[in-house]
């Protein structure tokens, strides 16, 4: 038991920098502090996530085959997760087309890009990026559209998927990116993980409490119901098991702040997506030891 409660306590020491992240922005929420959520959104959905995107995909050592089975993987986990979630709100008589891109789709930035890093390293951290860039299209584009009369826009024309495509061209061509912008990717790629952690914890103070009864359904079929879908995907195509592990944890990860703002505009039950946001988001800081230690991340096995 003590062992148990030494490792928890020093994993939990481990993603105290996270945690304080969250906790700055929660509290400058909280004190109603001046904060541009549309300035710090645009900035780093459009400028810091794109060249962290294309400096990572440039300079991973991870093979070109292992990025495109990590993005194929990451579609059908999402595929998995989206249907495994429309059966399961049918089946408890919720309203499906409103919940289900909450339940269905992770919050693959705010946390899962700096767990991956901290739970696998730079190894983790690349192919969470990979996972990151295609989960925010295909929720941008086809998850938002699970919404009654949501309209996409031309979400095509992302930045973050024009980062990857001009990445894996310079892959491809094996081109050669001049230092002083590869310089240049890292300084503004920088900002994207405390930005996002500051962004998550001022949101989260900002979203009502209401709806947590239906919301706490939704937050126990994020973790559950993603956590296996991406590893079965995982397991299906045949990735190795510390890829399986990896798919696991960002698959598990809480649902997305932006699930809430969708459904905020596009629906009537914003109140359960605020709910779902705020228990899975508590539920995963609370239970992340233990599913480090479940899916044998280094840093776990380390301890």
């Amino acid at each position: 038991m003590s062992s148990l409660f030494a490792f928890y306590l020093s994993t939990l020491l481990l993603l105290a920098p996270l945690l304080v992240c969250v906790g700055v922005g929660t509290v400058w929420g909280k004190r109603a502090l001046p904060y541009s959520g549309d300035f710090v959104s645009r900035l780093v959905t459009s400028v810091c996530v794109p060249a962290l995107v294309f400096r990572t995909l440039v300079l991973t050592e991870l093979d070109n085959r292992l990025l495109l089975e990590i993005g194929v993987v990451t579609v059908l986990a999402l595929g998995l997760s989206v249907a495994a979630c429309w059966l399961i709100l049918r089946a408890l008589r919720m309203p499906v087309r409103e919940l289900v891109m909450t339940a269905a789709f992770p919050n693959a930035g705010n946390l899962g890009l700096p767990m991956a890093a901290l739970a696998f390293g730079e190894t983790g951290f690349s192919a969470a990026i990979v996972f990151f860039a295609v989960c925010a299209f295909v929720h941008n584009t086809f998850g938002v559209r699970l919404l009654p009369g949501a309209n996409t826009g031309a979400v095509w024309r992302s930045p973050v998927l024009l980062a990857s495509l001009l990445a894996v061209i310079c892959r491809a061509g094996e081109l050669t990116v001049p230092a002083w912008m590869l310089e240049s990717m890292e300084l503004l790629g920088r900002l994207t993980v405390p930005l996002m952690l500051f962004s998550l914890g001022y949101a989260l103070s900002a979203i009502p409490a209401s709806g947590m009864r239906a919301g706490g359904a939704i937050a126990v079929m994020r973790l559950v119901v993603g956590g296996a879908s991406g590893w079965a995907a995982a397991w299906l195509l045949g990735l190795d098991a510390q890829m399986r592990s990896l798919m696991l944890m960002q698959m598990a990860m809480p649902c997305a702040v932006i699930s809430y703002m969708f459904a905020a505009r596009y629906s009537s039950r914003a109140e359960i997506s605020a709910g779902a946001v705020l228990l899975s988001t508590a539920l995963f800081l609370v239970a992340s030891p233990l599913i480090m230690a479940l899916v044998g991340a280094p840093i776990a096995a380390a301890r």
